[in-house]
């Protein structure tokens, strides 16, 4: 019951973070994916000239976003969004008018950065400062937007690009995002939330405001970052070589696009169970469980081909994603408190898009040098497991580093 009124009291907020993840998809992996074959074949590009392509465009995103992040630590949530959704339309009008590689090179930059960095960075910061107590709850919730396009824009592009072609496909998207997605964001996030009286108190320590330069010199970020750079790169990759897969294991497009609807239910499910184990324990007691779901996930898909494979995968994926998702929004405010946390979520941001860059450029050169992508796969899943072990040290060190100095006895003193 009280998270329904949670819902219910915060619904302009939630609706608002909700919705800029849920129209994130359009510079998201698995949406740009969809157009893979015809990119491939106009262009004349092999899997792995494409994801050298994809991997430059991406990496250029990633070098940008730290300093272009840093904007919502000066402006608000919806100023943010004024400038960031008209650029996402304008890469959209892009894609579907590029006729070379510069200008497809552009578009994909453009859409890495503003799709999957900017407006999923303007959410989670968003979220992260309105909330304290129920900052798992807020999490969770807007990271359903991600959950609910996957759910919902693979099936739909594919309907639409069949009665208008690929190309005009994202002439609707640019669109939608203009005509429909602004407005309604830019409304629901227009006044920023300010704090209740009847908050809850957050059970958690509230951690001191760390700078980005401090941060940057801290051993336990860079072992976090081992952890956290895992999901993306994984979904990215399988996501980017989706038809190939398809091919290779003779499964349908059609029954693979259906898989993302169960991985979608998944996740949801599990982003909502982990916002309240988050809001009862912390984001850092998750750490050592999130990425043992992915590994399963990555062994189950590099060793099986049944179909049932596909909704297994799926579903173990989903499952890790949700926990993910969430913790991700969460974690950074509470380990390096919420003063400089647009510049610090901003790094962190720029090396998850890393990861996403150097997975389909570096699985397509491996594919076309005549490595099988379930083997590299099966790898990433022993990759998981062995990751769960450290995430295990690196909760503790950074639990025990958060308690308070024991103070100096009297006679100490003297």
């Amino acid at each position: 019951m009280s998270f329904f009124l949670f819902l219910r009291d915060n619904a302009r907020w939630l609706a608002g973070g909700f919705l800029m993840t849920f129209f994130s998809s359009f510079g998201q992996t698995f949406f740009i994916s969809l157009s893979a074959g015809d990119i491939r074949a106009e262009y004349g590009l092999s899997h792995g000239d494409f994801g050298l392509i994809y991997m430059i465009a991406t990496l250029g995103s990633a070098l940008t976003l730290p300093r272009l992040g840093q904007i919502v630590d000066r402006h608000s949530a919806r100023r943010v969004a004024f400038f960031i959704m008209p650029m996402l339309a304008l890469a959209a009008v892009m894609m579907s008018f590029s006729q070379n590689l510069v200008l497809l090179v552009a578009t994909i930059y453009m859409l890495r950065l503003f799709g999957q960095g900017m407006m999923t960075h303007n959410a989670f910061t968003a979220m992260a400062r309105w909330f304290s107590g129920q900052r798992g709850r807020a999490v969770s919730v807007t990271t359903l937007g991600h959950n609910a396009g996957e759910a919902v824009f693979p099936l739909l592009f594919v309907f639409v690009a069949g009665l208008v072609g690929w190309r005009n496909s994202w002439l609707v998207a640019a669109a939608v995002l203009v005509l429909v997605a602004l407005p309604m964001i830019t409304g629901l996030i227009a006044v920023d939330r300010a704090p209740r009286s009847t908050d809850p108190v957050s059970r958690k320590t509230e951690a001191r405001d760390w700078t980005r330069g401090e941060v940057l010199r801290d051993p336990l970020f860079y072992l976090l970052l081992m952890g956290v750079m895992a999901p993306g790169f994984i979904g990215t990759t399988i996501f980017f070589h989706q038809v190939y897969l398809v091919e290779l294991r003779g499964w349908s497009l059609e029954l693979f696009a259906t898989s993302f609807t169960f991985m979608a239910a998944m996740t949801i499910t599990f982003a909502l169970v982990a916002g309240q184990l988050v809001d009862r324990f912390s984001s850092v007691a998750l750490l050592p469980s999130f990425l043992l779901p992915l590994g399963l996930s990555c062994l189950t898909l590099g060793l099986f081909d049944g179909q049932w494979a596909a909704f297994a995968f799926m579903g173990l994926l989903g499952i890790s994603y949700g926990f993910s998702s969430t913790l991700f929004g969460s974690l950074w405010p509470e380990i390096y408190g919420l003063r400089h946390l647009g510049s610090i979520r901003a790094i962190t941001v720029a090396i998850l898009v890393f990861a996403t860059a150097i997975g389909p450029g570096l699985t397509g050169y491996l594919i076309d040098l005549g490595i099988p992508l379930p083997g590299q796969v099966v790898v990433m899943g022993l990759y998981c497991l062995v990751m769960v072990a450290l995430m295990t040290y690196v909760a503790a060190r950074i639990k025990a580093r958060a308690l308070p100095a024991p103070r100096p006895s009297d006679t100490s003193r003297s």
